[in-house]
């Protein structure tokens, strides 16, 4: 046989507990799904109140939008009318142009702000926890 003394019992290679490669491999693609699943719905939750915050600042601009419809169907005859008793009726219909003109700029410098409070659309959470993902991977540490 061999003149060799038995290695100690820590340093023989033995696979007495081990699971064979096949169910590793097969473990690794299921968490590899599990891992994928759990990253779009991230994605998904982070982009709906992400989307949600912008609706706010786009429904100020279609309301200020829907006030200078009615305000331009609804007043400006009145108010040229108005103003033509005391003014030509060319200056009155440009008074009441410029005020409804400048009701809409403050709407829209409103809407606008809104829209400039809302956070960017990158989906921030789902792009870092798929960057400690890769790093998991590769093995590195945070």
């Amino acid at each position: 046989m061999s003149d060799k003394p038995p290695l100690p019992r820590e340093r023989r290679r033995t696979t007495t507990g081990l699971r064979p490669l096949s169910v590793l491999v097969r473990d690794l693609v299921a968490e590899i799904r599990r891992l994928i699943a759990a990253e779009f719905a991230l994605f998904k939750a982070e982009m709906t109140a992400k989307a949600k915050e912008a609706g706010v600042g786009v429904g100020l601009l279609v309301a200020a939008l829907v006030f200078v419809f009615f305000a331009l169907a609804a007043l400006v005859t009145t108010a040229v009318l108005a103003f033509a008793l005391i003014v030509p009726a060319w200056l009155a219909a440009l008074i009441v142009a410029g005020i409804l003109l400048l009701i809409a700029g403050i709407a829209i410098l409103i809407g606008v702000v809104s829209l400039k409070k809302v956070p960017p659309i990158i989906p921030e959470e789902t792009v870092e926890s798929l960057r400690e993902d890769v790093r998991a991977l590769k093995g590195d540490r945070p």
